[in-house]
């Protein structure tokens, strides 16, 4: 008799432990969903700045070239 209440001692613990390890866990793993999803999120957003950042540069206008300007060949200093 002594035996068979210790038996169900046993797998009373075996039970509530693992409720509160599962609990536990999952509290856990929410936490670190969330840090992640926030993570993500940030990562996203400096893509899409990045993203819009090199489609501004590549599709920039070229500057007009400048006229060419005139240059002596010699300069009379004096006489």
């Amino acid at each position: 008799m002594i035996q068979i209440e210790i038996i169900g001692w046993v797998w009373l613990g075996i039970i509530v432990g693992m409720l509160i390890g599962i609990v536990l866990s999952s509290l856990m793993g929410a936490s670190k969903f969330g840090d992640l999803h926030a993570d993500n999120l940030k990562l996203k957003f400096i893509a899409d700045s990045l993203k819009e950042e090199i489609f501004r540069l590549e599709n920039q206008v070229k500057p007009t070239p400048r006229k060419k300007r005139i240059q002596a060949k010699s300069l009379k200093v004096g006489d």
